[in-house]
């Protein structure tokens, strides 16, 4: 009998799509954490310099509380740089607070690597989904070739059956 598939190259084919996920995972969750940590500061520095600009508060979505959902958080920063860094009086406004533009427009550049980020991120899990599907339908057809090799050695082996306890199999004495 023969495996019908090479099992250390599905292993290895598995263990390198987890690999590579997992650095992914962690890419993309630091990029986010380094982006929200930033937009935190600029939001609170926001909300005192425009607390008595309700209109203002309103366009940069300041009004209202932090969304948790993901993508709801990704449009709500996006939102505030673009409409910052299209407004110079805004802008003006911040800088009395220590943001500058190039950090606004620095931080501009991290939406987009995070997005790009996050496309990887799907990107990845999809295949690290469909390597599991793969592992699944490998060990369920080692699961197979084992149940038969089980069997044709306990024929195989029925004059010896102690032998069978060299192949992991529990005999009765």
């Amino acid at each position: 009998m023969v495996l019908p598939f090479p099992l250390g190259e599905v292993y290895n084919f598995i263990f390198v799509l987890i690999n590579i996920y997992l650095i992914v995972i962690i890419s993309f969750k630091s990029k986010q954490e380094e982006l929200d940590e930033i937009y935190s500061l600029h939001h609170k520095k926001a909300k005192v310099a425009f607390r008595n600009e309700p209109e203002v508060l309103k366009r940069l979505n300041l009004d209202g509380s932090m969304p948790q959902v993901y993508v709801k958080w990704f449009e709500t920063v996006k939102k505030f740089y673009k409409e910052v860094l299209v407004d110079k009086q805004i802008q003006k406004k911040l800088a009395r607070l220590k943001i500058t533009l190039e950090e606004l427009t620095n931080t501009d550049n991290k939406i987009t690597e995070l997005n790009a980020a996050r496309a990887e991120y799907l990107k990845e899990r999809g295949e690290s989904q469909d390597a599991t599907k793969q592992k699944d339908a490998a060990f369920a057809q080692i699961d197979d070739w084992m149940s038969e090799f089980y069997a044709v050695a306990r024929i195989a082996l029925e004059d010896n059956p102690q032998l069978l306890e060299a192949l992991g199999l529990f005999v009765r004495s």
